[in-house]
């Protein structure tokens, strides 16, 4: 049975002259979009919105998601949730998971298609619980599951995926593009900038690129391809996802 896992970010290496887009603070074979790292405080919660893509089906398996999590970036641990589109046997396909290394990704059995918005929202409730929320507003489900996570806390990503399947990363699907907007970490505005961004290339060729941040440092497009999307619009008020005690 094969093994469907959302990785830690793997940083590119190649001795080859790559040109990319310039501006951006890292590189990687399998994230592409904004990442920040711990300054002083712990990230204690994470959350953003974006629209679930068109993946285009090729002849060969390939896979994207988009999502939000904590840690990841410099570290082995990560706790997330989001959404799958890939392309299997020719046909697109799509679905919501969410996921705490090492174990594998677990789907969400509620429906997701082509242009739902998504709500995504990671909190520590106290110890070594946290809560992991899902909302299709679109579709007009919730999902919500109480785990408990002991990562470091060390870095909050909002980004799109190649994922991992028994241990190796696969190849990107042509998704077109994921804007994510109304991003926050510790419940406040993660002023983004640019170097706060990051590519993803496989076989030595820019396969998903980032827009820079737009005007409110909360959101941003990420495209399939080398080419730098246009910045999303500013989102001037965040809208709160609904508690659960």
């Amino acid at each position: 049975m094969n093994m469907f896992k959302h990785a830690p970010r793997v940083a590119w290496r190649s001795n080859k002259n790559v040109k990319i887009g310039s501006g951006f603070g890292w590189t990687s074979s399998n994230w592409s979009g904004y990442a920040i790292t711990k300054t002083d405080s712990d990230f204690n919660s994470v959350s953003g919105q974006w629209i679930v893509p068109t993946v285009r089906p090729s002849s060969s398996n390939a896979y994207s998601s988009a999502w939000v999590g904590i840690d990841g970036f410099n570290n082995d641990s990560l706790i997330q949730t989001g959404t799958a589109h890939d392309s299997i046997n020719g046909s697109a396909s799509y679905y919501a998971w969410w996921e705490i290394l090492p174990a594998a990704a677990t789907r969400i059995p509620h429906p997701v298609s082509p242009g739902d918005r998504m709500r995504a929202e990671i909190n520590h409730i106290g110890g070594s619980m946290w809560s992991i929320m899902l909302i299709n507003d679109t579709k007009g489900w919730t999902f919500r599951t109480v785990r408990p996570y002991s990562g470091p806390r060390e870095s909050a990503e909002w980004i799109v995926e190649a994922p991992s399947i028994n241990g190796q990363i696969t190849r990107l699907a042509n998704y077109g593009k994921v804007a994510f907007s109304r991003a926050e970490v510790n419940s406040g505005n993660p002023n983004l900038t640019k170097s706060n961004g990051g590519v993803m290339i496989q076989d030595n060729v820019q396969v998903s690129t980032p827009s820079a941040p737009n005007k409110s440092r909360n959101g941003f497009v990420v495209s399939y391809g080398s080419s730098k999307p246009k910045s999303a619009a500013a989102s001037k008020k965040t809208k709160k996802l609904p508690r659960k005690k």
